[in-house]
């Protein structure tokens, strides 16, 4: 990733993003149509097409003013609609989901559709010039209009079906599980092509980081080419998501360097004083967990959900038991030139269960869902180190559950087979 690609990705997250960029779209069609007007075209599609133009200025104006305060209706009544989207999805679900509705696609292409009509429509009711004048009405920009407000109630239509269905717990799952299971795909995909050689740090350099805040990448490209041109080799004791404080050990080198270049390498460090969702895999994690201890929570009781999430969780460890430990910087040639520290699977194990634990010791249905997903991940470990931590999770789960759950006969079923009814 390069700082253009970083800069993209910071401002695709917005929800101004594409709406911004369709409105600019719609000023640049209203010039070009009021160009157009200036060359006669619709006097020309007056004598081809009478019936397609309005040749009558002020229903021209009548029209162009309707459809301007009916599609700024529409648009406000949208905004509302995602505001009172957003606001459930924190409630409901989690905040840490919000990220994901705001950056979808989908609705910031129908509400720049919106403004960019209203633009659109604005510019060409301006115009239109007095009736005194020999001047032709804009007769096809307005039959253009119309046909953009036609589209906009079209994709209204559309906004109201897809927005539906974006709440629904089921799809919010879905998308941050394939999303996840996405990106660990590709840095396993990537590990298989590269080799895990790589010195012994056990005397480098240590550099302090300088900035406080969330770390959340690196621009790989520089990197690699700082590395290269400095013959140097890398390492990054810094993980996705971790807070950085100033004055944290966070880059070892395996030479002493000058003061320029630790600069330089400092620069290829991202960091952000608010959580960014980007890249990092276990803020999917970290999601879907939250999604399933919130629905255990008094106020939503719905521990159907947290069982799906159980589900969600078990595919997405079968997938992270396939990463190392380590992520690798390299050039074409298959040279590791960095090292870089990320999340184990032993620690989000650990996180993911001990949440649950937690929230969820007293009820005997999700105990049984999670010594479950225990069971299956033992079936696919990688090493053997990995069958330790499972057989190390099952048995605090065990243990919490004979603290908490009273009924002798619920704790019978606990090593029972699971059937899942959710």
């Amino acid at each position: 990733m390069d700082k253009l690609t970083n800069f993209f990705h910071q401002i695709r997250t917005k929800i101004a993003f594409f709406p911004t960029i369709i409105s600019l779209a719609g000023l640049f069609l209203a010039f070009f149509m009021i160009f157009l007007e200036q060359q006669n075209i619709s006097g020309y599609l007056m004598k081809v097409a009478p019936a397609l133009v309005i040749d009558d200025t002020d229903t021209a104006k009548t029209i162009l003013s309707t459809l301007i305060g009916g599609l700024i209706s529409l648009t406000v009544f949208s905004f509302s609609m995602v505001m009172v989207l957003l606001n459930q999805a924190s409630s409901n679900f989690s905040p840490r989901v919000l990220p994901g509705i705001i950056s979808d696609e989908k609705h910031q292409i129908v509400l720049g559709q919106y403004i960019a009509t209203i633009l659109y429509n604005i510019f060409i009711l301006i115009s239109i010039e007095p009736t005194e004048k020999s001047y032709q009405t804009p007769g096809f920009s307005v039959l253009l209009g119309i046909i953009l407000t036609v589209i906009c109630l079209a994709a209204f239509i559309y906004f109201i079906h897809h927005i539906s269905q974006a709440i629904q717990v089921g799809n919010i799952l879905t998308a941050i599980h394939s999303r996840t299971k996405s990106e660990i795909k590709s840095i396993v995909d990537e590990q298989s092509d590269n080799s895990f050689q790589f010195p012994s740090h056990d005397h480098w350099e240590e550099y302090e980081i300088t900035e406080s805040g969330y770390f959340h990448g690196l621009l790989h490209d520089d990197l690699l080419e700082l590395c290269r041109e400095n013959d140097i080799k890398v390492i990054i004791q810094l993980h996705k998501g971790q807070f950085i404080l100033d004055g944290t050990i966070g880059l070892l080198t395996e030479t002493p360097i000058n003061t320029d270049l630790k600069t330089k390498l400092m620069a290829t460090l991202l960091f952000s004083h608010e959580e960014l969702i980007g890249e990092n895999y276990i803020y999917g994690f970290r999601q879907i967990s939250e999604i399933g201890i919130k629905a255990m929570s008094p106020g939503i009781n719905d521990p159907g959900t947290a069982l799906n999430t159980i589900d969600y969780l078990t595919s997405l460890f079968i997938d992270l038991m396939k990463k190392a430990d380590f992520e690798y910087l390299t050039d074409e040639e298959g040279t590791n030139w960095s090292r870089i520290k990320c999340a184990k699977f032993s620690e989000v194990l650990f996180n993911v269960m001990a949440t649950y634990r937690l929230y969820c010791k007293h009820d005997i249905t999700v105990m049984r869902k999670l010594l479950h997903m225990l069971k299956t991940l033992s079936n696919h470990v990688i090493n053997s180190n990995q069958l330790t931590i499972i057989e190390e999770e099952i048995k605090q789960l065990r243990e919490d559950a004979n603290t908490n759950i009273e009924n002798k006969r619920d704790l019978e079923q606990l090593d029972a087979n699971f059937i899942s009814w959710s």
